[in-house]
């Protein structure tokens, strides 16, 4: 750049700064009542505004100032109370002005800043800036807004606040109606006031948060700030009382435990599932929110799990309740179809930690889709640090050309850099051929090109032989089945698996290749995935009738001596013998893996027989 350029560009800036000096003592006297009020209202809480999104914050400001303004003009005449609207309307369009001027002469400073680094640094400075650009983009793929983790937001953007607000007041009455009244009774003794929160809306009628457990800085590593969950004394001594009530299988003493601690997760956690197997989600979901609630406001000040920062690894046992919890309120989300909000819970879970622990890494595409993130899902899948490549794992391999699909309509112009949904769709059946006879029974496809496409020897099997690459399959199709519904994607799938039968048929296709690449990936050894439920990943909610869950809770049958020779369920999970599963309900033994204290007995247990024959039990 020549020197003359460079002067010219310093007299614009001293030009600007002069003619904005004698505006800016002019407006000072008139600007000051309003810098006071914006300086006073800087320490509230941004959070708190996330739940009022449907109403303009700035009307709040109008009033206020409208409201002294009367409040002045009163002592002096009744009759110009209008006068401070006209004033509010000047100084308006003086800031705003104002504003613009001084927007110019920030952009001035930019240029002039960027004119002498670039001078003073030269083009290396300039090569460094890139990479580091480079870098922090990055970051964003697991970026959380906030604003998305609050289900009530979503249910606002879909149904407006309107409806939101009835389906509350109504939820409010039929399941906190008690509350309601004890705290107006209590009202006389003092006003309760619930704290908001990012990951949930909490009910007035809850309890005071205990502070019964807190968070604790461990140390930083590789950048990021590791924390796990500490329990005080009179906690430990409700997970005592609360154990002596699982061994006996005593579900009003796990109640009870809620009564002088009303934020113990694991009593909160067994009576949501309760509610869940009784049929009643709302109040399941009460009490998910209850453990939300109180693990939040136990946060370490440092913990800032949003910026992506932070770890709270699940290997240290106070901290497994957050990721049982949070998976649950996923779970809960995509219920009421708050497919966004789910995927930032998802997203959430494999930020807190990297091993991926409950499976998160195995919905996330799932509510990439279902929330028509599909660019954020081809980011992801670029971006995210894995052992193996994500485009190998059964379900990123399907839902990428899934993703494609979408893209390919929105896109003005073909982005010949990326492959086609064609050749994505051709690559995941190379990959992964027993999901189609999965995908085809489960979705269902009755079509009878279908049958057509299943004799074929590369599609014939629905087992690979690979106890983790199975595992993985039976998730992915459990979970992701609804979406091989729609027209478009079925579509997809018979083109790719035609061509794909032709070429196998005509020459050497390059699928061994691809069988060769995930036998790497996946060594066919023990099941790597056998802590993850398929039943996690499903929509459908086995329930039994409310006598037969009283009794299995609290089965007067099993004694302290039964539960101790079976290690309170432990043994059962680490070695289960055949004959414990042979000819039994699938319905009693998912219930046991979801209580592990559980017992339902054999095969010919009464509560067992009695739910084979509720009506539309699938197992």
């Amino acid at each position: 750049m020549s020197g003359r350029l460079l002067k010219k560009v310093l007299k614009e800036h001293e030009e600007s700064k002069h003619q904005n000096h004698h505006e800016e003592e002019e407006e000072e006297e008139e600007e000051g009542d309003e810098e006071e009020d914006v300086g006073g209202r800087s320490s509230v809480n941004p959070f708190d505004l996330l739940n009022e999104s449907d109403e303009d914050p700035d009307s709040d400001k109008e009033t206020e100032i409208d409201d002294e303004a009367i409040a002045e003009e009163k002592n002096e005449d009744a009759d110009n109370v209008k006068l401070p609207s006209k004033n509010k309307s000047k100084k308006k369009k003086k800031k705003k002005s104002k504003e613009s001027r001084s927007n110019v002469v920030v952009k001035h400073e930019t240029t002039l800043d960027e004119t002498l680094e670039a001078l003073s640094l030269g083009a290396n400075s300039k090569q460094e800036e890139v990479q580091e650009t480079k870098q922090s983009s990055s970051r964003p793929v697991l970026e959380i807004d906030p604003k998305y983790l609050n289900l009530e937001n979503e249910l606002r953007r879909m149904y407006g606040s309107k409806v939101v607000r009835s389906l509350e007041s109504s939820s409010q009455g039929g399941h906190g109606g008690g509350g309601s009244s004890r705290q107006g009774r209590g009202g006389r003794r003092g006003v309760h006031h619930i704290t908001k929160t990012v990951l949930i809306s909490p009910m007035e009628n809850w309890a005071r948060w205990d502070r019964s457990f807190s968070m604790e800085f461990l140390e930083i590593k590789d950048g990021y700030n590791y924390f796990r969950y500490i329990h005080s004394s009179s906690y430990e001594q409700a997970q005592r009382a609360f154990q002596a009530a699982q061994n006996l299988h005593d579900l009003n003493g796990v109640a009870s435990v809620l009564i002088n601690n009303p934020y113990h997760i694991d009593s909160l956690i067994t009576m949501a599932d309760y509610f869940k197997f009784a049929g009643d989600h709302q109040m399941a979901a009460d009490a998910i929110g209850k453990c939300l609630y109180g693990l939040e406001r136990a946060w370490h000040p440092m913990f800032t799990p949003f910026n992506g920062n932070c770890r709270l690894k699940f290997t240290h046992d106070t901290n497994k309740p957050f990721f049982t919890t949070l998976f649950a309120h996923m779970r809960n989300m995509d219920r009421r179809g708050c497919h966004r909000s789910a995927l930032e819970v998802c997203k959430l879970l494999l930020s807190l930690d990297t091993d991926n622990p409950v499976g998160a890494l195995f919905c996330v595409d799932y509510f990439a889709l279902r929330a028509e993130e599909y660019a954020w899902l081809e980011q992801f899948s670029e971006e995210y640090q894995s052992e193996n490549s994500l485009w190998l794992f059964p379900n990123f391999s399907y839902s990428l050309a899934i993703a494609r699909v979408y893209l390919e309509k929105m896109e003005s112009s073909v982005d010949t850099s990326k492959s086609s949904s064609l050749d994505l769709m051709m690559q995941a059946l190379k990959l992964h051929p027993t999901v189609l006879k999965k995908l085809v029974d489960k979705v269902p496809l009755k079509d009878q090109v279908w049958a057509k496409i299943l004799k074929h020897y590369y599609f014939r099997s629905d087992e690979s032989k690979n106890p983790s690459l199975d595992h993985l399959i039976s998730i992915y199709v459990e979970r992701n089945y609804l979406i091989w519904r729609l027209p478009d994607v079925q579509k997809l799938l018979r083109s790719a698996a035609e061509l794909l039968i032709k070429s196998l048929d005509e020459k050497e296709s390059d699928a061994e290749d691809f069988l060769r690449v995930k036998e790497e990936a996946f060594p066919a050894k023990n099941n790597e995935y056998s802590h993850l439920s398929t039943h996690d990943f499903s929509d459908s909610v086995p329930t039994l009738p409310p006598d037969n869950l009283q009794n299995f809770v609290a089965d007067p049958r099993m004694g302290g001596d039964q539960v101790a020779a079976a290690g309170g369920g432990g043994q059962r999970q680490q070695a289960p013998p055949v004959r414990d599963v042979a000819n039994r309900n699938p319905l009693a033994v998912f219930l046991e893996s979801m209580l592990p204290w559980v017992n339902l007995g054999d095969g010919d247990d009464e509560i067992a027989h009695d739910a084979d024959h509720q009506p539309g039990n699938n197992g």
